[in-house]
């Protein structure tokens, strides 16, 4: 006859065995197969669900839905393992592209007034005829014009060989601009051309930022080919005023600050009173002031913190060590209970044989 052997818990069952894996882990597993063995009030087994017990079918059904459950767990920390190793992945690659793709930010700065800047003219064939200063956007009626008047601008002149492939030599009035923005400061220009046998008339001019850059340059003529290079030309043109207003804007990149203007401008249309004899002279207008009393400063800025991304990655190789480690026990689980299931089974031959 074959005899029925008391029911024992994995806990002593761990015991029996050398390899042993980490307690905490392991009393998780017993406590989890425990609750499936149901017990009476006072905690003993009793005799009706120890015959059960001892059933070749009750210890097949058990051993089974062990291992349906070992088999869901693991396959729900394989799925935590799979999203750990994609938010790293994602992590890693948030951060590598906020490297390379700095946002740009835009900052005003308000001054009292501006250092003068150049106003390099480029007139061909046309005559200045006058050039002052005035304030608060008031220009006074028009004397005598078409004919030389008295200013008060500080003018040089230069002549140099174009930086460009064609290398035409070029005549340039370069001109100290306003300064005083408070005070709405301006700079009212006047020329004078003849007949041209061109088919649209109209004067070139370019704007840099700081007058004394050139007044302190060694080469002015190199001064003005790189300025041709690095700067916007615009143009004016005959029997109109441009009024042209000017801001700056300074561009912080990440290796060297760029500086450039930016203009807007308006265009009215001269009423020509003089006689028909004097006609024949076209004449330009051009007034320069500055929009507004704000400087735009633009800075490319990296928003990838590296410290976030490093806070991330170590939780996520610290919840991918931790399934390593529960993998590795619950293989270590499936093995013990392979072998109980061997030895219950030889222990239940030897008596037949």
């Amino acid at each position: 006859m074959v005899g029925k052997e008391n029911p024992r818990s994995y806990q002593e069952f761990s015991d029996d065995d050398d390899d042993e894996g980490n307690t905490q882990s392991q009393d998780f597993l017993d406590e989890v197969t425990d609750d499936m063995e149901p017990e009476e009030p006072n905690g003993s087994v009793s005799q009706e669900d120890g015959v059960r017990e001892g059933s070749p079918s009750m210890r097949f059904s058990k051993t089974c839905l062990k291992n349906v459950f070992t088999v869901v767990l693991i396959f729900i920390y394989l799925l935590l393992t799979a999203v750990a190793v994609f938010l790293a992945y994602q992590t890693i690659s948030d951060f590598l592209d906020k490297l390379n793709h700095p946002v740009m930010s835009v900052t005003y700065k308000e001054v009292d007034s501006f250092a003068y800047p150049g106003i390099a003219l480029y007139p061909g064939k046309a005559q200045l005829l006058s050039c002052k200063h005035h304030y608060h956007d008031y220009i006074p009626p028009l004397v005598d014009p078409g004919k030389p008047q008295e200013g008060d601008c500080t003018i040089d002149i230069v002549t140099y060989i174009g930086p460009f492939a064609d290398r035409t030599e070029k005549r340039a009035l370069v001109v100290r601009g306003p300064a005083d923005v408070r005070r709405k400061e301006l700079i009212f220009m006047q020329f004078s051309q003849n007949e041209t046998e061109e088919d649209f008339s109209a004067i070139t001019y370019m704007l840099f930022s700081k007058f004394n850059d050139w007044t302190n340059s060694a080469n002015k003529s190199e001064f003005m080919r790189d300025c041709e290079r690095n700067y916007t030309m615009w143009t004016f043109s005959g029997g109109f005023r441009t009024w042209v207003k000017m801001s700056l804007v300074r561009t912080s990149g990440k290796s060297n600050e760029a500086v450039e203007f930016r203009q807007e401008s308006a265009v009215v249309k001269f009423n020509d009173k003089r006689p028909e004899s004097e006609k024949s002279n076209e004449l330009f207008f051009a007034v320069f002031e500055w929009r507004d009393p704000f400087i735009q400063e633009i800075r490319l800025i990296v928003t990838a913190n590296p410290w976030n991304s490093i806070a991330i990655l170590c939780g996520v190789f610290m919840a991918l060590f931790k399934a390593a480690n529960f993998a590795k026990l619950t293989i270590k689980w499936i093995i013990k209970m392979r072998k109980r299931h061997l030895r219950n089974k030889a222990r239940e031959l030897k008596p037949v044989s």
